[in-house]
């Protein structure tokens, strides 16, 4: 398989067959996946919050999940997220996709290198130039309205954030604000995975939308918009044919 999908519910109703599911046992806890048919290509879904929405953004098990899917062969994840806008040019249900991002979050277990051998990892290019380009061509292909470039700001969660938090991280220079791009997209790096992050712009961030954020309305939204971000995916892993990149050869 060379693909896997990072995200939350809703990918299964363009597959034609019934998932099949998986429980993996990694060296950092269990993980369980769903196969699904993407055309003739069986791809793994795995579902970042559990299949019952259940395990908040601090808790999740980051290093289990990539370690699964390094178990499963994958080459490739595409990773949804739900997050919001910093940047008064980025409105809700528009599309990004984050190019850099400034880590908030604290005592989460973000690296695989924690033996006794000291390693240190470039960053300069945290997501796969190689995706982005073909989702942002996609995307394109499917006339959807996506930034091509964004600095994610990862915070701990599980609440949201402060309007004085949002404008420190909007003086960082970030335009959008989530919870678990981080350490998920540090791990696949150190995997040799390549990945790519979609991000659905659900709200205004705290003090620069109108009123308080309802955890309600962003989900609404984002139930609304899966099927877009479903689509996308779906036609990246139809057209996407390299097999050769940087961030395999980590």
């Amino acid at each position: 398989m060379r693909f896997a999908i990072i995200g939350g519910t809703g990918f299964y109703e363009a597959s034609q067959t019934k998932p099949e599911s998986r429980a993996l046992r990694t060296d950092y806890g269990e993980v369980k996946v769903d196969i699904i048919q993407v055309g003739d290509e069986p791809v793994v879904f795995l579902p970042r919050h559990g299949r019952e929405h259940s395990i908040a953004p601090h808790k999740i098990n980051y290093r289990a999940n990539i370690a699964a899917l390094r178990e499963l062969g994958i080459k490739n994840v595409l990773a949804s997220a739900a997050v919001g806008s910093l940047n008064s040019a980025m409105a809700p249900g528009e599309l990004a996709l984050p190019t850099q991002f400034i880590d908030f979050t604290y005592g989460r277990e973000s690296t695989f290198f924690d033996g006794d051998e000291v390693r240190h990892l470039d960053m300069t290019e945290p997501y796969c130039p190689s995706l982005r380009e073909a989702m942002l061509n996609c995307a394109l292909a499917l006339d959807l309205s996506i930034h091509p470039g964004a600095v994610y700001v990862c915070t701990q969660g599980p609440r949201f954030e402060t309007p004085a938090e949002i404008e420190l991280f909007r003086r960082a220079g970030g335009d959008l604000v989530g919870m678990t791009g981080v350490p998920e997209v540090v791990l696949a790096r150190e995997m040799g995975l390549c990945y790519a992050s979609l991000a659905l712009i659900a709200n205004r961030a705290a003090g620069l939308g109108e009123g308080p954020i309802s955890h309600t309305e962003v989900s609404a939204l984002v139930k609304r918009q899966i099927s877009v971000v479903r689509e996308l995916f779906f036609s990246v892993i139809a057209a996407y044919d390299r097999s050769d990149c940087a961030c395999c050869q980590t």
